[in-house]
């Protein structure tokens, strides 16, 4: 009996909604970047994209344990001398909460062609309201 493995053209995606309202951003991240990744599935192939597309909404509610909103810092180069810029997550939140729920995802998906794929299905948005309402997502609670 050999492993079962999945090709890209039986794959069945479907959309799913999170809501990050009082939501800690690590436990959140790693639960969307599983369904990104597809590793709730039990037909999980490592090498094939497996993942269903996840709407992020509320992403300005989004909670850090601790001092991290002041301690923890975004940082940036612009490869010039000197050029390192740093941001406090205070600050991300107010100008692009966005950009906060987007990295730590990217940060928990692999390194490679394949996760650079897979981030393309997170789509995080301010606000309770989302364009994705075609699609038909379901709720899903975390």
């Amino acid at each position: 009996m050999s492993t079962y493995m999945a090709k890209n053209e039986e794959v069945e995606r479907s959309w799913l909604v999170v809501d990050a309202e009082n939501k800690t951003l690590g436990r959140l991240a790693s639960k969307v970047a599983q369904y990104i990744r597809g590793k709730h599935k039990p037909t999980f192939t490592p090498h094939v994209d497996m993942g269903d597309y996840v709407i992020v909404v509320n992403a300005e509610k989004i909670n850090l344990s601790g001092n991290k909103w002041d301690q923890k810092k975004y940082y940036r180069h612009s490869n010039y001398p000197g050029g390192i810029k740093e941001v406090t997550y205070r600050e991300l939140l107010a100008k692009d909460p966005e950009f906060i729920i987007e990295k730590a995802v990217k940060g928990m998906l692999p390194s490679n062609k394949l996760g650079r794929k897979m981030i393309k299905k997170l789509k995080v948005y301010r606000g309770a309201n989302h364009p994705h309402q075609a699609q038909k997502p379901e709720k899903i609670e975390l």
